[in-house]
Protein backbone atom coordinates (compact mmCIF):
# COMPACT_ATOMS: atom_id res chain seq x y z
CA UNK A 1 0.00 0.00 0.00
CA UNK A 2 2.92 2.25 0.98
CA UNK A 3 4.71 1.75 -2.61
CA UNK A 4 0.97 2.46 -4.29
CA UNK A 5 0.34 5.45 -2.43
CA UNK A 6 3.95 6.81 -3.25
CA UNK A 7 3.76 6.35 -6.81
CA UNK A 8 0.34 7.97 -6.68
CA UNK A 9 2.03 10.62 -5.60
CA UNK A 10 4.26 10.93 -7.52
CA UNK A 11 2.67 10.27 -10.82
CA UNK A 12 0.63 13.39 -9.26
CA UNK A 13 3.55 15.96 -8.47
CA UNK A 14 4.55 15.54 -12.32
CA UNK A 15 1.05 16.61 -13.53
CA UNK A 16 1.11 19.54 -11.57
CA UNK A 17 4.42 20.72 -12.90
CA UNK A 18 4.49 19.81 -16.29
CA UNK A 19 4.53 23.47 -18.98
CA UNK A 20 0.96 22.89 -20.04
CA UNK A 21 -0.47 22.25 -16.45
CA UNK A 22 1.05 24.90 -15.33
CA UNK A 23 0.03 27.52 -18.30
CA UNK A 24 -3.04 26.48 -17.57
CA UNK A 25 -3.14 27.31 -14.37
CA UNK A 26 -4.24 30.60 -14.83
CA UNK A 27 -7.08 30.47 -17.22
CA UNK A 28 -10.19 29.24 -16.54
CA UNK A 29 -14.03 29.15 -18.24
CA UNK A 30 -16.32 31.76 -17.38
CA UNK A 31 -19.99 32.03 -18.02
CA UNK A 32 -19.84 29.15 -21.11
CA UNK A 33 -23.39 28.67 -22.61
CA UNK A 34 -25.03 25.92 -24.91
CA UNK A 35 -26.53 27.50 -27.88
CA UNK A 36 -29.06 25.65 -30.57
CA UNK A 37 -29.67 27.69 -33.48
CA UNK A 38 -32.46 27.02 -36.04
CA UNK A 39 -31.46 30.10 -38.59
CA UNK A 40 -32.77 30.75 -41.91
CA UNK A 41 -29.70 31.33 -44.15
CA UNK A 42 -27.63 33.94 -44.19
CA UNK A 43 -26.77 34.63 -40.39
CA UNK A 44 -23.44 35.30 -38.59
CA UNK A 45 -23.22 34.69 -34.99
CA UNK A 46 -20.64 37.61 -33.31
CA UNK A 47 -18.47 36.55 -30.53
CA UNK A 48 -17.55 39.66 -28.54
CA UNK A 49 -16.00 38.97 -25.34
CA UNK A 50 -12.58 40.00 -25.76
CA UNK A 51 -11.28 37.22 -24.10
CA UNK A 52 -8.07 35.56 -24.00
CA UNK A 53 -9.19 31.77 -25.11
CA UNK A 54 -12.58 31.09 -26.64
CA UNK A 55 -13.43 27.62 -27.71
CA UNK A 56 -16.07 26.92 -30.02
CA UNK A 57 -17.87 23.20 -30.19
CA UNK A 58 -19.57 22.30 -33.24
CA UNK A 59 -21.79 19.42 -32.16
CA UNK A 60 -24.31 19.65 -34.99
CA UNK A 61 -24.72 21.53 -37.68
CA UNK A 62 -21.45 23.57 -39.01
CA UNK A 63 -20.31 27.09 -40.60
CA UNK A 64 -17.62 29.40 -41.69
CA UNK A 65 -15.38 30.88 -38.83
CA UNK A 66 -13.94 34.27 -39.73
CA UNK A 67 -11.12 35.82 -37.34
CA UNK A 68 -10.74 39.97 -37.67
CA UNK A 69 -7.75 39.19 -40.01
CA UNK A 70 -10.82 37.87 -42.29
CA UNK A 71 -8.57 34.42 -41.78
CA UNK A 72 -11.71 31.90 -42.47
CA UNK A 73 -12.12 28.35 -41.94
CA UNK A 74 -14.96 25.59 -42.38
CA UNK A 75 -16.18 24.10 -39.34
CA UNK A 76 -18.65 20.90 -38.84
CA UNK A 77 -20.23 18.59 -36.61
CA UNK A 78 -17.44 17.49 -34.25
CA UNK A 79 -14.69 19.83 -34.54
CA UNK A 80 -13.79 22.22 -31.42
CA UNK A 81 -11.79 25.77 -32.80
CA UNK A 82 -10.02 27.34 -30.28
CA UNK A 83 -9.56 31.42 -31.15
CA UNK A 84 -6.57 32.88 -29.31
CA UNK A 85 -6.92 36.95 -28.65
CA UNK A 86 -9.34 39.31 -27.96
CA UNK A 87 -10.32 40.63 -31.60
CA UNK A 88 -14.42 40.01 -31.97
CA UNK A 89 -14.71 36.83 -34.68
CA UNK A 90 -17.51 35.41 -36.10
CA UNK A 91 -19.16 32.71 -37.21
CA UNK A 92 -21.61 32.31 -40.19
CA UNK A 93 -23.60 29.58 -41.73
CA UNK A 94 -21.20 29.67 -45.41
CA UNK A 95 -18.32 32.22 -46.17
CA UNK A 96 -20.55 34.31 -48.76
CA UNK A 97 -23.08 34.97 -45.57
CA UNK A 98 -20.25 38.09 -44.86
CA UNK A 99 -20.98 40.03 -47.91
CA UNK A 100 -24.66 39.75 -48.56
CA UNK A 101 -27.13 41.34 -46.15
CA UNK A 102 -27.75 38.53 -43.34
CA UNK A 103 -29.01 38.53 -39.50
CA UNK A 104 -26.61 38.59 -36.96
CA UNK A 105 -27.05 37.48 -33.67
CA UNK A 106 -24.27 37.59 -30.72
CA UNK A 107 -22.52 35.77 -27.78
CA UNK A 108 -20.55 37.15 -25.10
CA UNK A 109 -20.49 34.95 -22.47
CA UNK A 110 -18.66 37.94 -20.00
CA UNK A 111 -21.12 41.00 -20.88
CA UNK A 112 -23.74 41.46 -18.09
CA UNK A 113 -26.43 41.98 -20.52
CA UNK A 114 -25.53 39.13 -22.81
CA UNK A 115 -27.90 36.47 -23.95
CA UNK A 116 -25.42 33.81 -22.36
CA UNK A 117 -25.54 35.45 -19.39
CA UNK A 118 -29.47 35.80 -19.58
CA UNK A 119 -29.79 32.16 -20.05
CA UNK A 120 -26.59 30.93 -18.50
CA UNK A 121 -27.39 27.14 -19.82
CA UNK A 122 -30.46 26.75 -21.66
CA UNK A 123 -28.39 28.77 -24.29
CA UNK A 124 -29.82 31.18 -27.48
CA UNK A 125 -32.42 29.30 -29.13
CA UNK A 126 -33.92 30.23 -32.19
CA UNK A 127 -36.53 28.27 -34.20
CA UNK A 128 -38.36 25.79 -33.16
CA UNK A 129 -36.96 22.46 -34.58
CA UNK A 130 -34.60 20.93 -32.19
CA UNK A 131 -33.43 18.12 -34.87
CA UNK A 132 -32.41 20.21 -37.42
CA UNK A 133 -30.70 22.98 -35.17
CA UNK A 134 -26.99 24.05 -35.00
CA UNK A 135 -25.82 23.01 -32.12
CA UNK A 136 -22.85 25.00 -30.00
CA UNK A 137 -20.95 25.01 -26.75
CA UNK A 138 -18.76 28.48 -26.63
CA UNK A 139 -16.21 28.69 -24.01
CA UNK A 140 -14.75 31.50 -23.13
CA UNK A 141 -11.59 32.20 -20.81
CA UNK A 142 -10.76 34.67 -18.37
CA UNK A 143 -6.74 35.05 -17.87
CA UNK A 144 -5.47 35.93 -14.23
CA UNK A 145 -2.25 37.30 -14.17
CA UNK A 146 0.50 36.53 -16.95
CA UNK A 147 1.18 32.73 -16.89
CA UNK A 148 -0.83 31.96 -19.55
CA UNK A 149 1.02 34.75 -21.98
CA UNK A 150 3.59 31.92 -22.86
CA UNK A 151 0.89 29.36 -23.73
CA UNK A 152 -0.96 32.24 -25.94
CA UNK A 153 2.82 32.71 -27.86
CA UNK A 154 2.91 29.02 -28.50
CA UNK A 155 -0.51 28.85 -30.31
CA UNK A 156 -1.92 30.25 -33.85
CA UNK A 157 -4.73 32.71 -33.64
CA UNK A 158 -7.19 29.36 -34.51
CA UNK A 159 -6.49 26.23 -34.38
CA UNK A 160 -9.14 23.46 -35.28
CA UNK A 161 -9.14 19.48 -33.98
CA UNK A 162 -11.80 16.97 -34.85
CA UNK A 163 -13.90 14.54 -32.69
CA UNK A 164 -15.52 11.75 -33.41
CA UNK A 165 -19.80 11.74 -32.79
CA UNK A 166 -19.84 9.41 -29.90
CA UNK A 167 -17.51 12.29 -28.22
CA UNK A 168 -20.09 14.87 -29.12
CA UNK A 169 -23.07 13.32 -27.82
CA UNK A 170 -21.18 13.05 -24.41
CA UNK A 171 -20.34 16.49 -24.48
CA UNK A 172 -23.89 17.72 -25.17
CA UNK A 173 -25.10 15.18 -22.78
CA UNK A 174 -23.33 16.03 -20.10
CA UNK A 175 -24.10 19.87 -21.07
CA UNK A 176 -27.65 19.07 -20.96
CA UNK A 177 -27.35 17.60 -17.63
CA UNK A 178 -25.62 20.18 -16.14
CA UNK A 179 -28.53 22.25 -17.13
CA UNK A 180 -31.17 20.40 -15.29
CA UNK A 181 -29.08 20.93 -11.94
CA UNK A 182 -29.94 24.25 -11.11
CA UNK A 183 -27.92 24.38 -8.15
CA UNK A 184 -23.94 25.05 -9.29
CA UNK A 185 -25.23 24.46 -12.67
CA UNK A 186 -23.02 27.17 -14.38
CA UNK A 187 -19.78 26.07 -12.11
CA UNK A 188 -20.56 22.29 -13.48
CA UNK A 189 -20.45 23.50 -17.07
CA UNK A 190 -17.45 25.72 -16.51
CA UNK A 191 -15.33 22.76 -14.97
CA UNK A 192 -16.23 20.85 -18.17
CA UNK A 193 -15.12 23.40 -20.30
CA UNK A 194 -11.93 23.83 -18.33
CA UNK A 195 -11.43 19.70 -19.22
CA UNK A 196 -12.24 20.24 -22.47
CA UNK A 197 -9.88 22.93 -23.48
CA UNK A 198 -6.93 20.83 -22.08
CA UNK A 199 -7.72 17.69 -24.10
CA UNK A 200 -8.27 19.99 -27.15
CA UNK A 201 -4.68 21.26 -26.54
CA UNK A 202 -3.43 17.99 -26.00
CA UNK A 203 -4.73 16.67 -29.42
CA UNK A 204 -3.76 19.93 -31.01
CA UNK A 205 -0.30 19.55 -29.85
CA UNK A 206 0.25 15.97 -30.74
CA UNK A 207 -0.94 16.18 -34.52
CA UNK A 208 0.75 19.41 -35.11
CA UNK A 209 4.05 19.72 -36.44
CA UNK A 210 5.87 22.74 -37.07
CA UNK A 211 3.20 25.27 -34.63
CA UNK A 212 4.00 22.74 -31.65
CA UNK A 213 5.47 24.62 -29.08
CA UNK A 214 9.36 23.92 -28.33
CA UNK A 215 7.97 22.55 -24.58
CA UNK A 216 5.82 20.67 -25.55
CA UNK A 217 8.10 19.16 -28.43
CA UNK A 218 10.72 18.51 -26.07
CA UNK A 219 8.42 16.28 -23.41
CA UNK A 220 7.49 14.31 -26.57
CA UNK A 221 11.18 13.86 -26.89
CA UNK A 222 12.24 10.19 -25.44
CA UNK A 223 15.87 12.05 -24.43
CA UNK A 224 15.11 15.02 -23.37
CA UNK A 225 11.81 14.67 -21.54
CA UNK A 226 13.50 13.49 -18.18
CA UNK A 227 15.37 16.43 -18.29
CA UNK A 228 12.65 18.61 -18.99
CA UNK A 229 10.58 16.69 -16.09
CA UNK A 230 13.04 17.00 -13.65
CA UNK A 231 14.15 21.00 -14.71
CA UNK A 232 10.16 21.88 -14.53
CA UNK A 233 9.77 20.18 -10.93
CA UNK A 234 12.78 21.55 -8.97
CA UNK A 235 13.26 25.10 -10.96
CA UNK A 236 15.30 25.69 -7.93
CA UNK A 237 18.35 23.90 -8.43
CA UNK A 238 21.69 24.85 -9.90
CA UNK A 239 20.67 23.26 -13.01
CA UNK A 240 24.44 23.02 -15.82
CA UNK A 241 24.11 21.38 -18.96
CA UNK A 242 25.96 18.39 -17.42
CA UNK A 243 23.29 18.09 -14.42
CA UNK A 244 20.53 17.70 -17.08
CA UNK A 245 22.08 15.50 -19.71
CA UNK A 246 22.87 13.05 -16.51
CA UNK A 247 18.96 13.14 -15.65
CA UNK A 248 18.37 11.86 -19.24
CA UNK A 249 21.53 9.54 -19.26
CA UNK A 250 23.54 10.95 -22.04
CA UNK A 251 26.44 12.12 -22.53
CA UNK A 252 26.91 16.21 -22.31
CA UNK A 253 27.62 16.86 -25.88
CA UNK A 254 24.49 14.74 -27.16
CA UNK A 255 22.28 16.21 -24.84
CA UNK A 256 23.27 19.89 -26.07
CA UNK A 257 23.19 18.56 -29.68
CA UNK A 258 19.59 16.96 -29.40
CA UNK A 259 18.50 19.42 -27.05
CA UNK A 260 19.12 22.45 -29.90
CA UNK A 261 17.96 20.82 -32.87
CA UNK A 262 14.54 20.02 -31.01
CA UNK A 263 14.26 23.27 -28.82
CA UNK A 264 15.27 25.74 -31.12
CA UNK A 265 17.91 26.90 -28.46
CA UNK A 266 20.70 25.59 -26.17
CA UNK A 267 19.60 24.11 -23.05
CA UNK A 268 20.75 27.01 -21.03
CA UNK A 269 18.72 29.70 -22.85
CA UNK A 270 15.82 27.61 -22.10
CA UNK A 271 16.64 27.43 -18.81
CA UNK A 272 16.93 31.12 -18.56
CA UNK A 273 13.42 32.11 -20.50
CA UNK A 274 11.83 29.33 -18.21
CA UNK A 275 12.61 31.40 -14.93
CA UNK A 276 12.30 34.60 -16.26
CA UNK A 277 8.35 33.44 -17.05
CA UNK A 278 8.25 32.72 -13.91
CA UNK A 279 9.43 35.59 -12.45
CA UNK A 280 7.37 37.52 -14.30
CA UNK A 281 4.22 35.71 -13.32
CA UNK A 282 5.67 35.71 -9.58
CA UNK A 283 6.24 39.70 -9.54
CA UNK A 284 3.17 40.80 -11.18
CA UNK A 285 0.76 38.12 -9.09
CA UNK A 286 1.96 37.98 -5.74
CA UNK A 287 3.67 40.11 -3.02
CA UNK A 288 6.70 38.05 -2.55
CA UNK A 289 9.89 39.67 -1.94
CA UNK A 290 12.45 39.63 -4.69
CA UNK A 291 15.24 38.19 -2.67
CA UNK A 292 12.22 35.12 -2.23
CA UNK A 293 11.55 35.28 -6.07
CA UNK A 294 15.33 34.74 -6.83
CA UNK A 295 15.57 31.41 -5.02
CA UNK A 296 12.28 29.91 -6.47
CA UNK A 297 13.56 30.80 -9.91
CA UNK A 298 16.93 29.27 -9.24
CA UNK A 299 19.19 32.06 -8.35
CA UNK A 300 21.07 32.55 -5.57
CA UNK A 301 20.88 36.05 -4.19
CA UNK A 302 18.84 38.94 -5.54
CA UNK A 303 21.49 40.90 -6.83
CA UNK A 304 22.66 38.24 -9.34
CA UNK A 305 18.75 37.43 -10.07
CA UNK A 306 18.17 41.32 -10.49
CA UNK A 307 21.21 42.01 -13.10
CA UNK A 308 19.58 38.68 -14.89
CA UNK A 309 16.37 39.82 -15.05
CA UNK A 310 17.24 43.65 -16.39
CA UNK A 311 19.48 41.81 -19.43
CA UNK A 312 16.68 39.67 -20.36
CA UNK A 313 13.81 41.80 -19.92
CA UNK A 314 14.90 45.26 -19.92
CA UNK A 315 13.74 46.40 -16.55
CA UNK A 316 14.23 45.59 -12.89
CA UNK A 317 12.39 43.40 -11.04
CA UNK A 318 11.18 45.89 -8.80
CA UNK A 319 10.24 48.44 -11.92
CA UNK A 320 8.56 45.54 -13.77
CA UNK A 321 7.35 44.73 -10.73
CA UNK A 322 6.02 48.65 -9.90
CA UNK A 323 4.65 48.83 -13.76
CA UNK A 324 2.37 45.90 -13.71
CA UNK A 325 0.61 46.63 -10.87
Amino acid sequence: MGETLHGIGVRLRWALVDPLSSLLSGIRAEGSVVSHALLEAPWTIRFADGAPLTMVSVLRGGGTLRLSDGTERAVRAGDTAVVSGPDTFHLADGPTSFDRPHAEYEIACFAESAECTAQPLGGIRWGNDPDGATALIVGAYRASGRRHQRLLRGLPPMLVVSEDAEVCDWLEQAASDAALRSAGSQALMDRLLDWALVCTLRAWFAQATADTPHWYRGLADPMLAPALQAFHARPSQRWTVAALAAESGVSRALFAKRFTEVMGRPPLAYVTECRMDEAEALLSDTDLAIAQIAKSVGYADAFGFSAAFKRHRGLSPSVFRAAAA
